[in-house]
């Protein structure tokens, strides 16, 4: 499970250090795509390929499943972090979620998701009372 918010910064080349906590656990291997809101997200290979078994069994007659399949996979890159626990990210990826220097690697329970740091910041506070306003709905009698 990934969690928490970590402030880091992307290198000259486009590389970023991992959380030192998740380094272990992601050095065999990871997936980054697109995500939503303009983030990236970053699984490891096991949860990568439980989506992508799962999006494998969705109708590929459904023009939503064709959609979503194309800029998901598309956009992905697979990386091995390094020795020093950096993965480069591919520029069209930097581009998407508008990454340059500071960033923000949050936890996103099976995922990691990199942000700009300052549209985290902004969606952070867009999102606070919606939070509060969501925790009936989204977790009914458990929170």
């Amino acid at each position: 499970m990934f969690l928490g918010t970590h402030t880091l910064r992307l290198d000259d080349k486009g590389r970023l250090f991992l959380p030192a906590k998740y380094r272990e656990e992601l050095s065999g291997g990871l997936v980054i795509t697109k995500g939503q809101e303009r983030c990236l997200y970053v699984f490891p290979e096991a949860e990568f390929q439980r989506i992508t078994e799962a999006l494998r069994t969705a109708p590929v007659t459904a023009k939503a499943v064709r959609d979503y399949s194309r800029v998901f996979f598309a956009g992905a890159s697979d990386e091995v972090p390094d020795k020093q626990g950096r993965i480069t990210i591919p520029q069209a990826l930097r581009s998407y979620a508008g990454l340059t220097r500071d960033c923000a690697v949050i936890g996103a329970n099976t995922r990691l998701e990199i942000w700009d740091a300052t549209a985290w910041e902004t969606y952070l506070a867009d999102q606070e009372q919606q939070f509060s306003d969501l925790s009936e709905e989204v977790l009914p009698g458990i929170l």
